[in-house]
């Protein structure tokens, strides 16, 4: 599974495009002081996520359910957390809300026996005095979930909007769930989840890469463009079949905000359509 996941990230990184003021995510070990907070470890931030959360054996943390949260989609159709949870690190960004300067953590807990998709905490922390826990929702779409990268995309000079990917593969296919998430009101908001798929057969390897884009001049936040290019590249290999012809296309969608309905909205359903023709092919 972790050679997958860095063949796949492999795969990505030559598509993403930087946004201004874009950040990679850090993976801190729990028990390292968060920077500037030297009384302040990333494990206790971490209990505040799982609260029975304690030292185990080989660097790992274990604990047990995490507390109550909702799933970032609504509905009570996310997965379950794992009946047990060990956590080794986890995933920090800084980001920005309301013009305050906050801590996004990303814990992926795993999944449970009976569930199909994984358990994925985004957490989001005030730590300009006593470290406080201000949002908590699940985001794990799929297995496994990370920050995408780059992690954050600046919707304005004191906001961010933050991108997380779900995936999970099989010898011929890569299946990736995105979120472009908003922090308003220290408080996580779902713009939109765009759903990619891949595919790497003996004749082609047909990629769908995913890439977000501040267009600024804006307020009170700018509009996203968000762009799936979609590319089918033949390979020199001699296969029972022959390799279909090279073509490569952009599909793409501009979330702006809507101040009638205080949120984004988005101006196509291209990616509906590209989720629904991806369907086909599983």
């Amino acid at each position: 599974m972790i050679l997958s996941r860095l063949m796949f990230a492999c795969l990505l990184l030559p598509s993403l495009w930087t946004a201004a003021h874009a950040q990679i995510a850090g993976f801190p070990e729990l028990n390292n002081a968060v920077p500037g907070h030297q009384d302040v470890t990333y494990f206790d931030l971490a209990r505040m996520v799982v609260p029975d959360l304690k030292a185990g054996a080989n660097g790992f943390y274990d604990g047990s359910a995490p507390i109550e949260m909702r799933d970032i989609l609504g509905g009570d159709d996310g997965g379950s957390p794992p009946d047990t949870i060990s956590l080794s690190n986890a995933a920090v960004l800084a980001v920005k809300s309301g013009g305050k300067d906050r801590l996004a953590m990303l814990f992926d807990l795993g999944q449970s026996q009976d569930s199909a998709e994984g358990f994925a905490v985004l957490a989001l922390y005030d730590l300009t005095g006593k470290p406080r826990l201000l949002d908590a929702a699940n985001v794990a779409v799929d297995r496994s979930t990370s920050f995408r990268e780059p992690g954050k995309v600046s919707i304005s000079a004191g906001d961010d909007a933050v991108v997380t990917m779900s995936t999970h593969f099989n010898s011929n296919q890569g299946y990736a769930g995105t979120m472009l998430i908003m922090i308003r009101n220290d408080r996580f908001y779902l713009i939109d989840a765009i759903y990619t798929f891949d595919e790497n057969y003996c004749a082609y390897r047909r990629t769908q890469n995913l890439a977000f884009r501040s267009l600024g001049g804006h307020k009170p936040f700018a509009p996203i463009k968000a762009t799936v290019t979609d590319a089918t590249v033949p390979s020199k290999e001699s296969c029972d079949e022959p390799p279909p012809k090279a073509t490569s296309h952009d599909i793409s969608v501009t979330y702006r905000w809507d101040r009638a309905k205080s949120r984004y909205v988005r101006n196509s359903h291209a990616f509906e359509k590209l989720s629904a023709e991806n369907e086909k092919r599983f």
